[in-house]
């Protein structure tokens, strides 16, 4: 049995995050502050319209909808550290889970939200949901983001409800309000046997459902590209491509997590330097197998180097994409891979600075995909303007692309205020195992 002590401390230290520095006031005010500028630029593109971005004819998709496609990435790595990681047994990611959740949720939650960013007229969203049909993968997207959303929601909640009640006894100088709150949504938890029991049932059952969720969503989005024509997106292989691309940005984004919320919140002894360690091992093997991908993806239209093909595998490879097309694969992908190789550079710091460029390199990775192939229509581009030719995103465009990006760092920055990062249920229960 563990000594009530030991209890007491996971308890204090795990609660200690809960308070309101003026540190955390500082970045919520900069946050504020940035989010407002960037939805200023928005009411001005819905003010005068898309022409005032990069956007037009040709090339109808760009920033907004690779940031899209990123979002939805990054969400899934609530699946595979929570449902995969922990149904596998790997208990060593268990203090990764919450951390894992509330990623998950706020970038699948705002995912949504940048579909109407690429919209000129947003108030005709409702039409997708009133006249949509089945056989629309549009509409096949928007229905598995939302399920997503709401399961991302309950996999948060449910382990979350004996650290509620925890929360709502144990935190000093709560305000009465809050206190109810947290008492509220504990749903009467008491510990009893019975209840331990459901939970583990409901977090387990949540947990088998959200994964072919999880690769549903992800496949789906792949879909609105592959079932187009146009070269470069016209690949049999982008459901598995898109998902392991998605666990490649998704570890990278927990790391940069783990390691702010390490040294911001005194988490030293719950986020180890051996949780580092595997975690770097991780992004190795997911990138890995996404390098397999992208080798794959680009090696069997370039060997063929058919009429279309050829046009856009050249702009990629020598041409106006060529710069950012090898920066990605080499600084995003490659390199990572041969540094995350050796000890040193699994230890927070460097693993840190190396996630960063892996996260880095996924959003512009999602730019390559979606970008260069609207370029190269089959049709010729003939009589109109420069800027429909070649796509170069405006201050406007890159202000909006900006805010859910903001947007999910205030969702990240309040959950982690309000809640444990790291299940003091969990960890307390995982002390009792290894004592006893």
């Amino acid at each position: 049995m563990l000594e009530q002590s030991k209890k007491d401390k996971v308890t204090s230290d795990l609660l200690a995050s809960i308070r309101l520095t003026n540190s955390f006031k500082a970045w919520m005010a900069f946050l504020s502050i940035s989010l407002i500028v960037c939805l200023g630029a928005y009411v001005y593109q819905l003010n005068e319209g898309l022409v005032v971005t990069g956007l037009g004819d040709y090339v109808s998709w760009g920033m907004y909808i690779s940031t899209f496609v990123f979002f939805v990435a990054t969400s899934l790595i609530g699946m595979l550290i929570s449902a995969v990681l922990g149904l596998s047994g790997q208990k060593w990611a268990a203090p990764l889970a919450r951390i894992a959740e509330i990623i998950a949720l706020a970038f699948a939650a705002v995912a949504g939200l940048v579909i109407i960013t690429d919209m000129g007229r947003p108030d005709r969203l409702l039409n997708v949901f009133i006249h949509g049909r089945i056989q629309s993968p549009i509409v096949w997207d928007i229905t598995v983001v939302t399920i997503y959303v709401l399961i991302s929601t309950l996999f948060l909640y449910i382990p979350l409800i004996p650290d509620l009640k925890i929360c709502s006894e144990k935190i000093n100088k709560l305000h009465p309000m809050a206190q109810k709150a947290y008492k509220l949504l504990s749903l009467n938890w008491n510990g009893s046997h019975e209840q331990e029991q459901i939970l583990k049932k409901l977090t387990r059952s949540i947990a088998i459902f959200i994964i072919p969720v999880a690769f549903a969503i992800h496949t789906v989005t792949s879909w609105l590209f592959a079932n187009t024509l146009r070269v470069g997106w016209d690949s049999t292989i982008f459901g598995p491509y898109f998902i392991t691309g998605a666990f490649v940005s998704g570890t990278s984004a927990i790391v940069i997590a783990m390691y702010f919320f390490r040294k911001n919140y005194k988490l030293e002894e719950y986020l180890s330097l051996d949780l580092f360690d595997k975690v770097g091992k991780l992004l190795v093997l997911v990138s890995l197998v996404y390098l397999y991908f992208n080798i794959n993806e680009y090696l069997v239209p370039a060997y063929k180097m058919k009429k279309y093909d050829a046009l856009h595998i050249t702009a990629l490879f020598t041409g106006a994409h060529a710069l950012m097309f090898w920066s990605v694969q080499f600084f995003g992908l490659v390199l990572p891979i041969i540094l995350l190789v050796f000890n040193k550079m699994r230890k927070p710091l460097p693993l840190l600075i190396i996630a960063s460029f892996v996260f880095i390199g996924g959003w512009f990775k999602r730019y390559i995909i979606v970008v260069p192939t609207m370029e190269h229509p089959f049709l010729p581009i003939q009589n109109v303007p420069l800027n429909f030719k070649v796509y170069t995103p405006t201050l406007t465009e890159s202000l909006v692309t900006l805010a859910p990006f903001i947007l999910v760092l205030l969702i990240i920055t309040v959950l982690s205020k309000v809640i444990p990062v790291i299940s003091i249920h969990e960890t307390i229960e995982s002390l009792e195992e290894k004592n006893n």
